[in-house]
């Protein structure tokens, strides 16, 4: 097979240019819109799983939180990887797991065996997610980072956003198996460019570190297991001992890792401020995010009485938004910083948040839709220059270890706001849950705001 001139044939030197930049930006692409759909997916059809494989409502949200969870523990251990055996080459093999896993999810006939394809394919999927960004660094030159890290932010939207409405239209002619098996033919596509686009890149010497890889996944899997079942109120004394074991080995990895020259945790990056403060804004974005996300179905269906199609709809704005910021921040992204950009988008998604939670008693949709809107369109703003910050702040025999890192805010980021919600609705199960987390979501996005803000400082006590 013909290779493109700067593909896996030499290590790309500063980015790629022409058709062979579009080429590996499009496999990117197709990956990671993989991943990312078919996480998205798999919530519409939990009913329909429940009854076929005999299982109960609270049981089936297993198919979910299992891919969530093994996504989000072996993130650091996969950049880790990635950075030693070459980003391309994880990202294929990330693909081909998805798809073997996405067979055992559609045979599955039980939820046991189903919720063990999932773990499978959400370490599949993290092989992806934890490389994307990395590879981005290699595709772009320096000067134009930014750029390709917002369309990476248009695809992560799109995949969240056609989630659900792909979900309906399988499920309208096939039964939720089917929402696996059209995994096999898109891998196969994303795999078949995968190998001719993607480039080669720099790879870091040294043995993988095992053991700060089990602690790195004891400390993140025990801790959220903990937390969410403080959140949900469920067996106290095994929900705490299970946080403090997570918040131990999370010690015990730090202590072990501050003088590896290329840990598992990157304590390294996390002492440079720049990298430090991008990664807060980061997380604490998606923490008032996922308290929007996952609150306001219930606003929409249980408070104001909506049907399930209206409040999906209602839903779209929000990626929608986040796409529409896209060609400004593109414009934008590398020219003026991260500090500047990332508050204006954050304090934006705070006012949308603030205005939804304001709404009117009886609004109307056009009420609704303007409002979450103008949150997408904050948040679509504040990704990618915050995620470029991150990247450029790492040297590049660093570029696995920051990637993995974007993905550990997004991702604990949402698993707290989840885990806040659940605990609000337990709170306040008759007092205004679903408002109230509107509240949180527009004082954590304006904390984020402001932790944003604080870079301006930073850049000028440097200048100075």
């Amino acid at each position: 097979m013909t290779q493109l001139p700067t593909s896996q044939s030499a290590p790309v030197a500063d980015g790629l240019h022409g058709a062979a930049r579009n080429m590996a930006m499009l496999a990117v692409a197709l990956s990671v819109f993989l991943a990312l759909l078919d996480y998205a997916i798999a919530n519409v059809a939990l009913p329909d799983i429940a009854r076929d494989l005999n299982a109960s409502s609270s049981s089936s949200i297993w198919v979910v939180n299992a891919y969530q969870m093994a996504s989000l523990v072996s993130l650091l251990p996969l950049a880790a990887l990635g950075s030693r055996v070459g980003f391309a080459r994880l990202c294929q093999v990330g693909i081909i797991i998805f798809m073997v896993s996405s067979l055992f999810c559609a045979t599955a006939t039980s939820l046991p065996i189903l919720a063990g394809a999932r773990v499978l394919q959400g370490i599949g999927g993290a092989c992806i997610m934890s490389v994307n960004i990395a590879l981005v660094r290699f595709i772009y030159p320096h000067a134009e980072i930014g750029r390709g890290i917002a369309l990476n932010g248009v695809v992560v939207a799109l995949g969240v956003a056609l989630g659900p409405t792909a979900a309906a239209a399988i499920l309208t002619v096939g039964s939720w198996p089917w929402l696996f098996w059209i995994n096999l033919p898109f891998g196969a596509l994303a795999l078949g460019m995968a190998f001719y686009a993607l480039p080669k890149v720099p790879r870091t010497s040294g043995k993988l570190d095992i053991t700060g890889s089990i602690l790195c996944m004891l400390a993140f899997g025990a801790s959220v297991m903990g937390g969410d079942g403080l959140a949900h109120s469920q067996n106290t004394t095994l929900s705490c001992a299970l946080l403090l074991a997570g918040l131990a080995a999370g010690v015990v990895l730090v202590r072990r890792e501050a003088e590896a020259p290329q840990p598992i945790l990157p304590v390294d990056l996390l002492k440079n401020p720049e990298f430090a403060v991008a990664f807060m804004t980061g997380f604490c974005g998606f923490v008032a995010s996922n308290f929007y996300i996952v609150s306001m179905p219930f606003t929409l269906h249980n408070t104001l009485g909506l049907s399930s199609a209206a409040t999906g709809l209602l839903i779209t704005p929000w990626p929608l938004g986040i796409m529409c910021a896209a060609p400004l921040i593109r414009r934008v992204a590398d020219k003026v910083s991260a500090g500047v950009l990332s508050s204006i988008g954050l304090s934006t998604t705070a006012l949308g948040f603030f205005l939804l939670w304001l709404l009117p008693a009886h609004p109307s949709v056009w009420d609704i839709a303007w409002r979450t809107g103008v949150a997408g369109w904050g948040f679509g703003f504040f990704q990618p220059p915050n995620n470029r910050a991150m990247m450029v702040a790492a040297p590049h025999n660093r570029a696995g270890g920051a990637s993995g890192m974007v993905q550990v805010a997004r991702q604990a980021g949402q698993t707290l706001g989840a885990m806040g919600v659940a605990a609000f609705f337990t709170w306040f199960a008759h007092n205004g849950a679903t408002q109230k987390c509107l509240l949180m979501a527009g004082c954590v996005a304006l904390f984020a705001a402001s932790l944003s803000a604080s870079r301006l400082f930073l850049n000028t006590k440097k200048a100075a």
